[in-house]
């Protein structure tokens, strides 16, 4: 029997938690380290601040040095931010530490034209450390790009594609329902859109990816964030939202060629939210429409992560895409 890949776990937010306990109970794996910056879980049990019911006899630590110090790994899952500036220095500390990394952060997804700079620096910190670098999730990662492009394979030509996701926010964590605005003054809303910190991230990438598989010139990008506000006393179990106020988002992005628009990307999470499901219609030869629901964002996004180590650990040295990367599957 071969030996478990070795993990550390690099970020213990909600989702780094789930990640990490995930790892625990999925034979093949084994995770052996945990690293967050928070004083409060830097010292005690990994097993306690992930919620297990079981110590894993080690704690968390502060910094990537701190970890490798303790123990031999293979591979990082990083869950620490959407921010390709913030996310960057981590990157490369684990490629210069010899490990493979498969990330959850948006940006990184397919950064090549946001940050073709930084994209670049990343590709080549992973060639000279024979190991790769994959950013994934549940979107981007998939909904809005790898599930689209793969049902393509079926068509004889792409016109336009289209893909709506809707959110019942009511059912996420007290993190996520505070992101998409939740209890927010319209005022306050608008204002948070403005500095870019409201508002899905990821549709940028999802659209690169997309229009770089399928040989299309971008030539023109927009994206929308509108406010979904509440018509009536909303209660979550973490908000309680009076009518006038913020209960969610709506996201619309539009990618041109020079022909016209040849995607939309409708990202809807609100309170209370009808009408959950993803639904994918792509307009060609032939058209296609497909309509995905149970899609829970947290569940999917663990489980992606986790499913994605044996690929990211076989693809060649450099940064990946889910694109590059053969059928991502349950194991």
């Amino acid at each position: 029997m071969s030996e478990p890949v070795r993990v550390i776990q690099y970020g213990l937010g909600p989702i780094g938690c789930a990640v990490a306990r995930h790892v625990v109970e999925r034979e093949g794996l084994s995770l052996v380290g945990a690293i967050d910056i928070d004083p409060a879980k830097v010292g005690q049990d990994a097993g306690q601040v992930i919620g297990l019911a079981q110590s894993l006899g080690y704690p968390v630590v502060g910094r990537l040095a701190d970890a490798l110090e303790r123990t031999s790994a293979d591979v990082v899952l990083h869950t620490t931010g959407s921010y390709f500036c913030l996310f960057a220095p981590q990157i490369i500390e684990i490629l210069e530490a010899g490990l493979d990394v498969v990330s959850t952060s948006e940006e990184l997804s397919f950064p090549w034209l946001a940050h073709p700079d930084g994209a670049a620096e990343i590709d080549a910190a992973a060639r000279r450390a024979h190991r790769t670098v994959l950013a994934t999730g549940v979107n981007p990662g998939f909904l809005m790009d790898a599930l689209p492009l793969t049902l393509t394979a079926i068509c004889q030509r792409v016109e336009h594609i289209d893909v709506r996701r809707v959110i019942n926010a009511s059912t996420r964590r007290r993190s996520f329902q505070a992101k998409i605005g939740s209890g927010l003054t319209v005022e306050t809303f608008h204002a948070r859109v403005h500095t870019g910190r409201m508002g899905h991230v990821g549709l940028p990438e999802s659209i690169g990816m997309a229009f770089d598989t399928l040989g299309k010139t971008l030539a023109g990008y927009e994206s929308d964030v509108e406010p979904v506000v509440a018509q009536h006393l909303v209660v979550s179990d973490h908000f309680e939202v009076p009518r006038g106020r913020v209960i969610g988002l709506k996201q619309v992005a539009r990618a041109h060629t020079p022909e016209g628009e040849f995607m939309r990307l409708t990202f809807v999470a609100a309170l209370d939210a009808e009408g959950e499901q993803d639904t994918i219609a792509i307009t060609g030869i032939p058209s296609l429409s497909v309509t995905l629901k149970g899609t829970n964002g947290d569940l999917a996004t663990v489980a992606i992560v986790v499913n994605a180590i044996r690929r990211a650990r076989t693809a060649g040295p450099g940064l990946v895409t889910m694109r590059d990367l053969p059928v991502v599957t349950w194991w």
